[in-house]
């Protein structure tokens, strides 16, 4: 259906596997994703985005798990756009728009060995090796054609929606470094017009940006902003939710009424938070 659902009365439905819900996820793969984050030596914006988004499918995976399986409580989609505004995913999951998260449990391209510092039990830390699940590669080449990823939102969450009319909505988060090739405004206007009966399909922006300036969080105005190009995506993200409003101030979140999931200037921290807020939906049955 389509229609905008009055905000007091949405986004309640529990998620269940009669009842799933979707994420979508937007990466900018322009050539300045290469740039590392914070404008400093270190880790790429590309590399950096992949990573998290990796780590946050695996936890999306075992907050799925119950007994032997994974239960499909969402269905999961990422599309890169830059040289191309196609599927993302890499190995059996290629081409794929909308993927069961069982079957993204069971189809990693690869599993890497990583290591992570861990509590050695007496205030010191030790590393750990850790198995770590890789869905999505960095791409870094040429522009930012992000109103042409909206359009091809709209076009598999469309679909989606008239599928399941009484699920959660959809969540779809956007992470760029902002300078777009073209105004996407029309185009992420039509994407938060799609909704269930449960509310609109939510839009997320987070703007990794190359300015040296103080990261934002789930704003409530355009205050502070340092540019058109984060002004522009804070205009188009989506209000929080109430049980997302609570769970970014249980993180220490200071959450103003009207607070939109926008991020500006996330460094990696910030950003695997964001997308973990950005995330909890609803209780799960």
């Amino acid at each position: 259906m389509c229609g905008r659902v009055e905000e007091t009365m949405a986004y309640v439905t529990e998620i269940s596997r009669a009842n799933p819900s979707a994420f979508l996820f937007l990466i900018d793969q322009s050539k300045s994703m290469e740039d590392p984050f914070g404008g400093g030596a270190g880790k790429s914006r590309s590399q950096g985005v992949a990573d998290a988004i990796n780590r946050l499918l695996q936890n999306l995976v075992i907050k799925c798990a119950k007994g032997e399986g994974i239960n499909d409580y969402y269905v999961i989609g990422v599309v890169g756009y830059g040289k191309q505004v196609e599927p993302a995913f890499g190995g059996p999951l290629a081409g794929k728009h909308l993927v069961p998260i069982s079957e993204v449990a069971n189809s990693p391209t690869r599993i890497e060995e990583r290591t992570k510092k861990v509590d050695d039990g007496a205030g010191g830390l030790i590393e750990q090796t850790v198995k770590f699940p890789v869905w999505f590669e960095p791409v870094a080449e040429n522009g930012t054609p992000m109103a042409e990823a909206l359009r091809l939102a709209h076009e598999i969450l469309s679909a989606w929606v008239a599928n399941h009319p009484d699920s959660y909505p959809p969540i779809v988060i956007n992470i760029t470094d902002g300078e777009y090739n073209t105004d996407p405004t029309a185009e992420a206007q039509a994407l938060t017009t799609l909704a269930t009966s449960d509310g609109n399909v939510l839009l997320f922006n987070c703007h990794i940006s190359g300015i040296a300036a103080s990261p934002i969080v789930f704003a409530n105005s355009d205050a502070g902003l340092p540019d058109d190009w984060a002004r522009k995506l804070f205009a188009l993200s989506s209000p929080l939710p109430d049980n997302m409003s609570a769970a970014a101030q249980s993180e220490g979140y200071g959450i103003g009424q009207g607070a939109r999931g926008f991020a500006f200037n996330a460094d990696l921290v910030d950003l695997i938070r964001f997308l973990d807020i950005g995330t909890r939906p609803s209780n799960l049955r």
